[in-house]
């Protein structure tokens, strides 16, 4: 439960910026923007889609600081519980990586293929035992999954040796509450 929360928590919360992020038109620069996590593929047994089916996503609100870095607001709905998840990623020299947790969580932005999707890259590792494990996320300005996305989605996530034979899609809710499973 703590990998798959930090997954969340961090993995998430790249989007904004890496890679020329386009700003939102309609708000003020320094207004959070909204983005939706539309589907995760990890190393073998890392998160299992069998086991994921009862875990739902609120929009992630990210906002920027002044330093560059995001800090992100989210909550997950896991096994009937609101996990709220807030979690600032520093920016690092290199464009479109950063970093949470010490270091110990980076994260790599790439843009999609397609139009408002992101695909992010995260790598779980500690100093003792090296990388633990690896995930890909696709993000997105919508919520809902465009076929060319995910097929892109796949191809790209293969290709960094991820499996995909268990792409999981999380289910999108407003707001967060054990009833709203």
């Amino acid at each position: 439960m703590k990998a798959l929360l930090l997954s969340f928590s961090v993995g998430l919360v790249a989007a904004l910026q890496a890679q020329a992020f386009p700003a939102s038109s309609e708000e003020p620069q320094d207004a959070p923007e909204k983005w939706y996590l539309k589907a995760i593929a990890s190393d073998d047994n890392v998160i299992p889609a069998r086991n994921m089916g009862s875990v739902s996503v609120t929009p992630l609100t990210i906002k920027n600081l002044e330093d560059g870095s995001l800090k992100v607001k989210f909550t997950a709905l896991i096994a009937g519980h609101c996990q709220e998840i807030n979690v600032i990623l520093e920016k690092t020299d290199e464009p479109g990586k950063y970093v949470a947790y010490g270091g110990d969580y980076v994260i790599r932005v790439v843009k999609s293929p397609v139009e408002d999707d992101y695909i992010l890259f995260c790598e779980w590792s500690d100093e003792m035992h090296g990388p633990l494990f690896h995930m890909a996320k696709l993000v997105g300005r919508h919520p809902e999954i465009n076929q060319e996305a995910l097929r892109s989605f796949e191809i790209i996530a293969r290709a960094q040796h991820l499996h995909t034979g268990n792409i999981f899609i999380p289910k999108q809710m407003a707001t967060c509450s054990p009833e709203s499973n």
